[in-house]
């Protein structure tokens, strides 16, 4: 598919088809990341980040926190 640059305020937009869109997880309001790589603008969706809740809603196992044993101090990691 193909389209233009055009001036867009003191900038320069691209507008992108809902065609295009709809291939991807990007949607209006999205946060983006924009890079170049080899010339070529890449346009990324930012991965959004899970709360607690939503990366343990599927555990099924019965954890028991405990402590473990991170062995010895190497610098000033414990204060006295």
């Amino acid at each position: 598919m193909r389209t233009k640059i055009q001036k867009w305020g003191n900038s320069h937009g691209v507008r992108i088809p809902i065609t295009l869109l709809r291939r991807t997880e990007i949607k209006e309001n999205d946060i983006i990341d924009i890079k170049v790589e080899g010339g070529d603008i890449i346009i990324s969706a930012v991965k959004k980040r899970k709360t607690l809740k939503e990366r343990i809603k599927n555990y099924e196992n019965d954890y028991k926190c405990a402590e473990w044993d991170t062995g010895e101090a190497r610098g000033e990691e414990v204060f006295e």
